[in-house]
């Protein structure tokens, strides 16, 4: 019996450790005036609302960083590859928020593609030194857009699984799917980038990078 009590305690060490060297590094609060890229596509770059009510304006207000507009209308994943590492080395962000893929999916394109092109964004951006956060995007299609029944792409809880990210899961579903929060089918008003911005600094202090 004491023989076996050591064999049990002995995996459940084993277990221990292995489960304590599978979780994500742990993130670094940012201060006040901290460069923050948002990389992102039409829901980033604010299309359906003002400049100054897109969500990486209001995230900047509510944190207190300086938070670059990185989103480009109609970017593809590849198209946000291609273009980071020109913005990383221009702004030096110590975080990139990543919210990237919706034009992909609408234009049902190789949803393999696309996660490898998210997963290659992410790890540039942390190869620059930069902490990242993954933002889950909806599983668009017209139909699933107009219906108003939204829900995210699996790839995203995969990617930041395997990656060791933090992700902010359900921030456009809930948004897109709602009616009064959006300018059409795909975009968000201002009312909906503030939701938007209002979850993510919750999700930023919950994983640690926001005090």
């Amino acid at each position: 019996m004491a023989a076996r009590r050591r064999l049990l305690a002995a995996l459940a060490a084993t277990a221990l450790l292995a489960a304590c060297g599978q979780r994500a590094p742990k993130a670094q609060a940012l201060a006040a005036g901290s460069t923050v890229l948002a990389l992102g596509d039409s829901l980033t770059s604010g299309v359906g609302a003002t400049a100054d009510t897109a969500y990486p304006a209001v995230l900047q207000e509510l944190t207190g960083w300086r938070v670059v507009n990185g989103g480009i209308s109609g970017d593809t994943t590849a198209q946000a590859l291609a273009r980071l590492p020109a913005l990383l080395q221009e702004h030096q962000p110590r975080l990139v928020i990543v919210s990237i893929g919706g034009n992909d999916f609408l234009r049902r394109m190789s949803a393999t593609a696309a996660r490898d092109n998210i997963r290659a964004i992410c790890r540039t951006a942390a190869d620059a030194g930069a902490q990242v956060l993954l933002v889950a995007v909806p599983q668009f299609s017209l139909l699933a857009a107009s219906t108003g029944h939204l829900s995210d792409h699996p790839l995203y809880a995969e990617l930041a699984d395997a990656l060791k990210l933090p992700l902010y899961e359900g921030g456009w579903s809930e948004v897109l799917g709602n009616a009064r929060l959006r300018s059409d089918q795909v975009h968000a008003n201002a009312q909906g980038y503030r939701q938007f911005a209002e979850g993510l600094a919750q999700r930023l202090r919950k994983a640690g990078l926001l005090a």
